[in-house]
């Protein structure tokens, strides 16, 4: 299930804001909802197929919310919460997790960073302390955080550096964003990682790490009465702090194509990309109610072997090994578009690409069906009925969704919106959002030989 789904929802909001828990309508995940007194959200889904639970906090804040000249922050104060506290030793946070025979981990996106554990149920209330601590109680110093640099300037090396395609990945972010923060990486720039402190990372940590900007969500065999009881006696002590309101700034229109071209002696075969932005989806804005549809184009482009980009470019032309479509809806602001593909060795990428932008022509011109549009419901629809047997699905759909401007009814009832949407819907959409005149393409291709 894409996990875009952003709208109004009355009575979650006044469940919240009240602090009573009962259970948002039962449509997916069936979750209890209510807030601490010190602002803390806790999210509660019932999954009792194993004695196991999850265990994840959201915070607000991600990459995009970085003072300027400090990127990477979020994700290095991501590594420095595991130094420990008073309470527990740098590194004993996991190395507890580990000898109860759980695993925990952490990740950073540009709208916010999260932490979990999945541990055996009655090894909850262990592993809530040690999240609370670290939320309140986070120790750092120089001879601590200094090390860590090292670690992540290495993971950079080894995710980007040494990654082809991961280099023109950031100069087409570069491109595609000409203002918004979603144009830097995540891990941050090499030179700007390279200055950052443990002073930096504290003072981003006192400003966004605090109960009212986070949420926790447990999932698996756990009872409402029992996950609140915990929450109140372990995080409920943690006191609220003033919170910044996000700044983030408005994309201008883009008025131009824009082209990102990189060859690479690593690199074996060409692959090509356009991509666009898309509307921020949220309500009161004017791409509200866009992201179902985006979500259906998405599916009757790329789904698999009988989508039309595969069906047309792949097994029709015979032109390339692989195509696809994508659609990334879930940020706070503006998400992308793109159409893909890996032409065959034998075929230039000027025929590649001119095949690919025949078919988002004819997209353009004739839209698509109501048959395409059922069959790309039916099978979206098919993954939400799955996705409540996976204990970490559901806990990371409404996190995800609370972290960036959504609501919980807003995943609940993704199934009806998704029924809702028609075939003038979707091509009203791919006719607004994937102009020909303002792609940014992207090529990656082999070094030739001198």
């Amino acid at each position: 299930m894409h996990q875009s789904l952003r709208a109004a929802a009355v009575a979650v909001t006044a469940l919240v804001a009240s602090g009573s828990a009962a259970p948002a309508a039962a449509r997916v995940f069936d979750p209890t909802s209510f807030t601490l007194a010190n602002g803390l959200t806790v999210v509660v889904i019932q999954n009792s197929r194993a004695p196991v639970v999850q265990h994840m906090v959201w915070y607000k804040v991600g990459s995009a919310d970085e003072p300027l000249g400090k990127s990477g922050i979020a994700h290095y104060l991501e590594h420095l919460m595991f130094k420990g506290s008073e309470q527990v030793a740098p590194g004993e946070f996991s190395r507890s997790v580990a000898r109860h025979g759980g695993r925990d981990n952490a990740f950073t996106s540009f709208d916010y960073t999260a932490y979990f554990q999945t541990i055996a149920a009655d090894r909850l209330e262990m592993v809530m302390r040690m999240e609370a601590d670290r939320m309140a109680n986070l120790r750092l110093t120089d001879s601590l955080a200094r090390p860590e640099l090292g670690v992540v300037l290495e993971e950079r090396r080894q995710r980007v550096d040494s990654q082809p395609g991961a280099q023109l990945s950031e100069q087409v972010q570069a491109t595609l964003y000409q203002h918004h923060p979603y144009r830097i990486p995540i891990i941050g720039w090499e030179h700007e990682i390279r200055s950052l402190t443990a002073d930096d990372a504290l003072a981003f940590y006192r400003t966004w790490y605090a109960p009212n900007n986070a949420v926790l969500v447990v999932s698996g065999a756990v009872t409402p009465a029992g996950v609140r009881d915990l929450a109140e006696r372990i995080y409920g002590p943690i006191p609220a702090r003033t919170v910044p309101a996000r700044q983030r700034v408005q994309e201008p229109p883009r008025l131009a194509n824009a082209r990102v071209e990189m060859a690479h002696p690593r690199v074996r075969q060409v692959s090509l990309a356009l991509r666009w932005l898309t509307p921020i989806d949220r309500p009161g804005t004017e791409g509200a109610g866009t992201s179902e549809a985006l979500q259906v184009l998405e599916d009757i482009l790329g789904g698999g072997a009988t989508s039309r980009l595969h069906r047309a470019l792949v097994l029709d032309q015979q032109l390339a090994t692989g195509a696809s479509a994508s659609y990334d809806g879930s940020r706070l602001d503006q998400g992308q578009f793109a159409l893909s593909l890996t032409p065959k060795q034998e075929v230039a990428v000027e025929r590649a690409e001119a095949a690919l932008r025949a078919e988002l022509a004819r997209l353009l011109a004739d839209g698509v069906s109501e048959a395409e549009v059922q069959r790309a419901q039916h099978r979206l629809l098919s993954q939400a009925i799955y996705a409540r047997d996976s204990l970490g699905t559901g806990a990371r759909a409404i996190g995800l969704a609370l972290a960036t401007g959504g609501t919980i009814e807003d995943v609940e009832h993704w199934p009806d919106r998704i029924r809702a949407v028609t075939a003038a819907q979707v091509s009203a959409i791919a006719r607004a959002v994937l102009r020909p005149d303002i792609a940014v393409v992207s090529v990656l291709r082999p070094q030739p030989q001198s």
